[in-house]
């Protein structure tokens, strides 16, 4: 079996700070934390013996519920998900069957579920140490092999077979006991062959066509697919992975770190819509393939979709959400009969409980909480510095307690500083990753190259500290069809757009919507067709916080530029989606200076304009 590069430490050993804790915090406090509580697909689901949702949701929703909840400590959370683990273990069949299906349903049983749910299993054994998981999942995935030698994948199962490796490794990890390799070595044979997939790939021009081949989602798990295979195959991790990756970008990315899927993929157009858990699940992705690959590009990149692509689709509160965000952005509504989604509903970026679909609602719970496990790896002589978010990291290294805490207001600030306490002292390496997007960088005051892996290898006494300082400057970023985006390191910066709100609270198959997860609409309220007007771009950092990270009506950094207006004109057929390039790109008015944000921070907004001369 390969080795891992990285691994990851548990919910126990790392814990978050500053502003990442006040973000798990906001999710505990809103929809996620309270999932169970008021939505009938996990409050009465059949994981737990009730009559709702039997297959995704309620895994989803613990996928990223277990983590927060040992990550803040907090009890009530604790004891919640212990229920639902306790449920679906006491169901689990004496030959291994995991899953709330009928004995005779069994071979047509969409086998993603139960994929997921052990997965879920194998995180909370992380978690909390507990004996019940690894003879669980070893009986589950007897089970699950019989299964696929009688009925082979189908579906989402075959489209996301390498997932189920994820736990079935994680049992080789915890027990050093090889029994299942038959079993991965049919998995990958039943599974979709992403290579062969992508050798001649069809995703290229977007369709409004539904197909699994070109699905946003399946596209963002699979690009670790083939590194995860690699630990039993001895391959190159990295080289599949990178060539997905790229080939995606180059025709369906956007400039917050993610790739366009509303549903399949729909090109590079800023008015084409992201799913929510595309974002999640890519994130999920690097965060995996920072752990197989040691190459830290995934990283840069986990931190592009982190603080851009994740917090776009929700208020600020947490408690409603879109499945769609656009760059460009004016309107939140349902759209009716005509949409400009390819194969998503009308009112797919509107905010809600549950637009759309489902899945979002349950699956978005992993993105922070993931995120914060990804701050630190465990490396063969000591700790990785992955993900620049506060939080500190606490294990033994040669017989010594040590922790590493990050101090930082990162992306927000420019600054890093790590605090190392022992126990006694202990000699291992400090490998901080130095982001590609930096234009300089200092460790302690020495100058590093931008893109490479720093070690600071000593031996370290108790208080011992190392200072990073980062070079960011504002640059514009050329976009297809003329346009233009604004970055500064690893975020990405939009002119928001005033919105004025209805509310919706009402009843939908028997799922109240009602205040604070209601639904809501957002229409503009301010001025929004604008091209920049000058090279000249002025970082602000600004002391205002109203205690939301990503707010958007108090941020602590801003970038100021010139902008002229301009005839823009809406999408022919829609009154409140911007076109998709603008109308005319001559000045129709005098330059005015406004204020950029950061695209995470906007519920309306412009990112990609056109650079024009003012008259």
């Amino acid at each position: 079996m390969q080795k891992l590069k990285y691994n990851f430490f548990t919910a126990n050993e790392i814990k978050p700070e500053g502003w990442l804790r006040r973000q798990l915090t906001i999710q505990a406090d809103s929809l996620s934390g309270n999932l169970d509580l008021i939505w009938p697909d996990v409050r009465d689901s059949s994981w737990i013996g009730g009559s709702r949702d039997g297959w995704e949701r309620t895994p989803y929703w613990l996928d990223g519920f277990i983590p927060l909840a040992w990550l803040l400590g907090d009890e009530n959370l604790k004891a919640r998900a212990k229920r639902y683990v306790d449920g679906i273990l006491s169901f689990q069949k004496p030959d291994g069957w995991l899953t709330p299906c009928a004995d005779g349903e069994r071979d047509s049983y969409d086998m993603w579920a139960y994929i997921l749910v052990c997965k879920v299993l194998a995180l909370y054994g992380d978690c909390t140490g507990d004996e019940r998981i690894v003879p669980a999942l070893e009986k589950a995935f007897t089970a699950f092999h019989e299964r696929i030698k009688r009925a082979p994948l189908h579906n989402w199962g075959k489209f996301r077979w390498f997932e189920a490796l994820i736990p079935i490794f994680w049992l080789y990890d915890k027990t050093g006991k090889d029994n299942f390799s038959p079993l991965v070595a049919d998995i990958i044979a039943q599974g979709e062959s992403y290579p062969g997939l992508y050798e001649n790939w069809q995703g290229a021009e977007p369709k409004r066509e539904w197909t699994l081949e070109t699905h946003v989602v399946n596209a963002a798990m699979a690009i670790k697919c083939d590194a995860l295979a690699s630990r039993l195959s001895g391959g190159d991790p990295d080289a599949f992975a990178e060539k997905m990756y790229s080939m995606i970008r180059a025709v369906h990315g956007t400039p917050n770190g993610h790739f366009t899927g509303d549903e399949c993929f729909a090109g590079t157009s800023p008015i084409q819509g992201s799913e929510l858990c595309g974002v999640v699940e890519a994130m999920y992705s690097y965060e995996q393939l920072i752990s197989l690959t040691g190459n830290m590009k995934w990283a840069d990149r986990l931190e592009d979709a982190a603080f851009n692509a994740l917090p776009a689709p929700f208020l600020p509160d947490m408690w409603t959400h879109q499945y769609d965000q656009q760059i460009n952005q004016i309107g939140c509504y349902n759209m009716g009969e005509k949409r400009v989604w390819l194969t998503n509903p009308p009112d797919s970026n509107r905010f809600g409980l549950e637009p759309c679909y489902g899945c979002c609602t349950a699956n978005f719970n992993q993105g922070w909480p993931k995120l914060a496990l990804s701050s630190f790896y465990r490396a063969d002589d000591g700790i990785l510095s992955a993900v620049f978010v506060p939080s500190t990291v606490k294990t033994k290294i040669s017989g010594a307690d040590v922790s590493v805490r990050l101090a930082t207001e990162y992306p927000f600030r420019d600054s890093l500083l790590y605090i190392v306490n022992t126990s006694e002292p202990v000699e291992f390496a400090l490998h901080i990753r130095i982001p590609s997007y930096a234009d300089a960088v200092t460790v302690d005051g020495e100058t590093v190259a931008p893109g490479t892996l720093h070690t600071v290898r000593r031996k370290w006494k108790d208080g011992d500290t190392v200072q990073v300082s980062l070079t960011l400057t504002p640059r514009f970023v050329e976009r297809p069809n003329g346009l233009w985006c604004v970055r500064r390191g690893a975020l990405l910066f939009s002119l928001p757009v005033k919105d004025k709100r209805r509310m919706f609270e009402y009843e939908k198959d028997g799922v109240a919507r009602k205040f604070p997860y209601c639904d809501y609409e957002l229409y503009p309220d301010s001025d929004w067709q604008y091209a920049f007007a000058s090279d000249k771009l002025e970082t602000v950092e600004c002391d205002d916080s109203d205690g939301f990270p990503f707010s958007d009506t108090h941020q602590p950094l801003k970038i100021k530029a010139e902008f002229v207006p301009i005839d823009w004109g809406m999408e022919e057929g829609f009154e409140f989606v911007c076109a998709a390039k603008p109308r005319s790109e001559k000045p129709a008015g005098k330059p005015v200076t406004l204020m950029l944000q950061p695209y995470g921070s906007t519920n309306l907004r412009m990112t990609e304009m056109p650079r024009v001369a003012p008259v």
